[in-house]
């Protein structure tokens, strides 16, 4: 019996020390993707293949003395030593790994494309495939022809695992809160308001100034003026693949609808996403008599002119002061 005993102190022992000692068999960090069904022997295999846990045993065991965890599918990041108990316990707390991922206010879609294949979550061809399906936006607005203006721009949790329909998916779902929100009680037509929208987005950064800017962009729509604006060219040439970092006189004579410069009315859809202050704006513009802007000679805001006179005097100011500083 004492024999019996001893054996049996000895294996205690032995698995205790199987289940709480440290153990790392990979170098660097390394990833463990549990699919959502896997039961604890596939768990266990995909930990022991990743070097996680010296033999598969030892989790089927924290499994049979925990029958009731609930083992959570997801990836999961390991990049230090950790005992089989670290391991099983983070799997049944659900310790997911995920990054983060900013999409700024004006990015486009090209932008946010180079900004995940630059982190590596995923190529710019995958990305822009899907950015060119909008059905999952189709029935908010018709006229979509992309997402473009419906990816709305907000910090995303991904994986590596994390696809381009899927990320799409959370962004146009975080846009349709942000729009319920922000044209509650109202009729405004969401295509035409997004892409007015990103064209505010797209021309200032100072908050005080977009509702100026709306109103600017609808008087002009309401006189039949042409828009004229930069953005919409830049855009444009964006579209025929031949923006070289700055507008050209090719670019304005362009006959692609977007490009505002010959074209009148709002350009076919959004040229960028923009974020809430610029969606109250073309909600919400201002009433005033401005028909045109212009950056200041600071360059840090905009000139407003009801008349093409003042305007001119404007434009003369911002290119002296360019010219000055250039020559400086």
């Amino acid at each position: 019996m004492k024999k019996v005993a001893v054996l049996l102190a000895i294996a205690a022992l032995a698995a205790g020390w199987a289940l709480l000692s440290p153990y790392r068999g990979f170098e660097g960090d390394t990833y463990v993707d549990i699919p959502r069904g896997t039961g604890a022997v596939g768990i266990a295999q995909a930990l022991a293949d990743g070097g996680v846990i010296r033999y598969p045993w030892q989790f089927w065991l924290m499994r049979a003395t925990h029958p009731s965890a609930k083992l959570q599918a997801g990836e999961y990041r390991f990049a230090t030593a950790a005992s089989v108990r670290e391991v099983f316990d983070r799997i049944a707390r659900g310790d997911i790994f995920y990054f983060e991922f900013t999409v700024p206010e004006g990015s486009n879609i090209f932008d946010i494309a180079r900004a995940l294949e630059a982190q590596g979550v995923m190529a710019v061809e995958d990305f822009l495939s899907a950015a060119t399906d909008a059905s999952s936006i189709r029935d908010l607005a018709p006229k979509a022809k992309t997402l473009e203006g419906y990816l709305f721009p907000s910090t995303y949790r991904l994986s590596h695992h994390t696809t381009p329909a899927q990320l799409c998916k959370r962004m146009t779902d975080e846009f349709r809160k942000e729009w319920n929100r922000l044209a509650a009680g109202q009729t405004a037509e969401v295509h035409r308001t997004v892409t007015l929208a990103s064209l505010i987005e797209k021309e200032t950064g100072v908050a005080e100034e977009r509702p100026l800017i709306a109103g600017v962009f609808t008087n002009r729509l309401e006189k039949g003026m042409r828009l004229e604006c930069d953005p919409t060219t830049i855009y444009a040439a964006l579209l025929d693949k031949r923006y070289r970092g700055a507008i050209h006189r090719s670019d304005l004579a362009s006959a692609n609808p977007y490009n505002t410069y010959q074209n009148a009315g709002l350009p076919p859809g959004p040229i960028a996403n923009p974020g809430a202050q610029a969606l109250t704006a073309a909600l919400h513009p201002a009433e005033t008599n401005y028909l045109f802007f212009v950056a200041k000679p600071s360059g840090d805001s905009h000139h407003f002119s009801a008349s093409i006179a003042e305007h001119e005097k404007a434009v003369e100011a911002y290119r002296r002061a360019s010219h000055n500083r250039k020559a400086n």
